[in-house]
């Protein structure tokens, strides 16, 4: 079996590699960027040079390898650079993801694909709403969130309009080792690992406050391969751990790791112009069709991620 992972030398693609050859044997192809790094790669992918936003060049790659399965993970996935490229942000999320339905339209129409949506497609969520269950209304907050929906309702459309064998995925927050150094958990893990080596022993922090419902990268991988075996196609699952922590709550897990002393000083470059204050997501749907639970505890997690950037740095 062939599987083509988009973003495939990203932090979730490359994880997603690891178990498909580890863990199910299957032969991996995978697309990346012109001039992407070379950081996560592996010698026994097969990788395909394409920006998403090319169709030609998408289309070529999906008829020449004709996969059994695809997974679309490549998008602009920073929710703060959103504001300031929101462009590009749609451009990269919205029109990749239409390049790449297209492509299976045309040239592969009997594959199934998983499409990576998010949490951020519900963006403003009520008290009363959580845990919020797959039929929850729509209310992002940033232009990623928006960016997201698109790509959400392209996908479910495809499926209506073509028959493509299609099923979206809202991932809540994943973390794990690899995570890159902008998001949260993984830039404090790094401010603390640079600390230990003798930066001036101060974190810098946005708010505190927001509340999240976080994931290890290797059950969210396990969980996408689940989501093409065993989901109806054209359908939508939330994949979460169905609890949540404040980022405060985060922080102090990674701090009771060190030894050092360090203060917390806010940061109000960090402060986002509309912030989610909750997103605490309800696996039920997805955990009844596939059986799927997750493996790691949130502090194993955050354990694994500070032993990543204590080596890294």
């Amino acid at each position: 079996m062939i599987a083509l992972i988009t973003g495939a030398t990203g932090f979730v693609g490359s994880h997603l590699a690891d178990y498909l050859i580890d863990g199910e044997n299957l032969e991996v192809h995978g697309m990346k960027r012109p001039r992407s790094r070379e950081e996560f790669t592996r010698s026994d992918v097969i990788y395909h040079e394409a920006d998403i936003t090319d169709y030609t060049g998408v289309s070529k790659i999906v008829r020449e390898i004709q996969p059994d399965y695809i997974f679309h993970l490549a998008a602009q996935s920073y929710v703060p650079l959103s504001w300031e490229a929101p462009q590009a942000t749609l451009t990269t999320n919205v029109i990749g993801t239409l390049n790449i339905l297209e492509a299976v339209r045309r040239e592969c129409p009997g594959t199934i694909m998983q499409v990576a949506g998010s949490s951020e497609e519900y963006g403003l969520v009520y008290p009363y709403e959580a845990p919020i269950d797959e039929e929850n209304q729509l209310r992002p907050q940033s232009p990623y969130g928006v960016s997201k929906v698109a790509a959400d309702l392209l996908s479910q459309q495809y499926h209506r309009s073509y028959g493509l064998n299609v099923v979206v995925t809202r991932g809540f927050n994943h973390s794990g080792p690899r995570r890159g150094e902008v998001f949260v958990t993984s830039n404090f893990a790094k401010q603390i690992a640079e600390i230990e080596k003798g930066r001036k022993p101060i974190i810098k922090v946005g708010n505190l406050e927001a509340r999240r419902d976080w994931t290890d990268v290797r059950d969210m991988v396990r969980a996408y391969w689940l989501a093409v075996t065993k989901c109806k196609m054209g359908e939508v699952y939330n994949i979460c751990s169905g609890k949540d922590w404040s980022i405060k709550e985060m922080l102090g897990i990674l701090l009771g790791f060190t030894e050092v002393r360090i203060r917390i000083e806010n940061d109000p470059k960090r402060m986002r112009p509309s912030d989610v204050p909750v997103l605490l997501g309800d696996p039920t749907k997805f955990e009844k069709t596939t059986k799927w639970k997750p493996i790691y505890p949130f502090v194993s997690t955050m354990q694994d991620l500070l032993k990543y950037w204590r080596e890294k740095v």
